[in-house]
């Protein structure tokens, strides 16, 4: 792997559009102190020093490609709500645009409220509807990406069971990747795991394939068995099986049956694991979009989630600290 020169991939980046459909989401974190107990109950008094408004799920996928020097495509639900200015807000201050983002004024922008006191995680308090999307809403997604069908390298399904990656969607846009000829990747969760037929590439964790299957893998073995029967059920071209600290197993569904292959995690000091699969999906698609194969697009997106891991919140992987660390990493070996 030593032949990769990912400046010169992501030199091209720059040129592609990658299209993100999913549940889009307003990260808010309320920082402060808190030093007394309320007179009014035996609970503690949290005073606000500072709110800082961040991007998340399919927002932080987008965010990831912009910051890796592709071109998005954010599609997504918000309601007609404060918390979807803000998030509007915060991507346009990222240089995103927000012109795929359909209004759905019966359903919250979903926001997820963080308490710190302290650098302590207090309470999260979640504001959102996990009830599917709107016929209407669903024609409008499929609407724009027919609209863009002719600029788009990738299409990404960033699926958090939020209620906007429906099964009618779900297979709409199976149809429309198929007919568009435009490779479809998927980071799915529990609800609706088996929809995602004939994909490019599908990206689980260990919780969700064993979540899905109903069935807690003994061992490495009984994983890869879970993998294999997942393969041959959703017929996808790669399955992309994340396991944290033990890294990443490639699955190669090719005429002469499924092949392996594996991908250890570069020993790092983790600080905070949220938005590294965000960090991966991304990573794998933009790498994908410039002509690398699928083992160096994981190659390089497990490294990126490494980096993103030693800071604290969900941050993205820039372009300018992956070129410099993985180049290193590479000349060191």
């Amino acid at each position: 792997m030593k032949n990769i020169n990912i400046k010169d991939l992501l030199n091209k980046a720059k040129d592609k559009n990658i299209c993100v459909i999913g549940d889009v989401m307003l990260d808010q974190y309320l920082i402060g102190k808190v030093t007394r107990i309320s007179p009014e109950a035996p609970v503690q008094v949290f005073e606000t020093t500072e709110s800082e408004p961040k991007l998340g799920g399919a927002a932080n996928v987008s965010l990831n490609l912009k910051t890796l020097g592709a071109n998005p495509l954010l599609v997504g639900i918000i309601g007609k709500d404060s918390d979807s200015e803000i998030l509007k807000k915060a991507l346009l201050l990222n240089n995103q645009k927000i012109d795929g983002l359909i209004v759905e004024e019966t359903r919250p922008t979903t926001c997820k409220t963080r308490v710190i006191a302290d650098s302590h995680h207090l309470i999260r308090i979640d504001s959102e509807s996990k009830k599917d999307i709107s016929v209407k809403a669903r024609n409008k997604i499929l609407e724009f990406l027919n609209k863009n069908a002719k600029k788009l390298d990738i299409i990404i399904l960033q699926d958090y069971n939020k209620g906007v990656l429906t099964k009618g969607l779900i297979k709409s846009i199976i149809e429309f990747s198929k007919k568009n000829k435009k490779k479809l990747l998927v980071d799915p969760k529990f609800y609706n795991f088996f929809e995602y037929k004939d994909v490019f590439l599908f990206k689980p964790n260990r919780k969700e394939i064993e979540d899905a299957f109903g069935y807690k893998a003994k061992d490495l073995k009984e994983l890869k068995g879970l993998a294999k029967d997942l393969i041959k059920r959703i017929n996808c071209n790669y399955l992309v099986l994340t396991l944290g600290e033990n890294g990443i197993m490639i699955f190669e569904n090719s005429i002469n049956g499924i092949k392996e292959s594996s991908i250890k995690t570069i020993a790092r000091k983790v600080a905070d694991v949220s938005g590294a699969g965000d960090t991966v999906i991304s990573t794998i698609a933009v790498f994908l979009s410039v002509g690398a194969s699928v083992e160096q697009a994981v190659l390089i997106a497990n490294y990126a989630a490494g980096l993103v891991v030693e800071e604290v919140g969900i941050v993205p992987i820039h372009k300018d600290k992956l070129i410099k660390h993985f180049q290193k990493h590479l000349n060191n070996k």
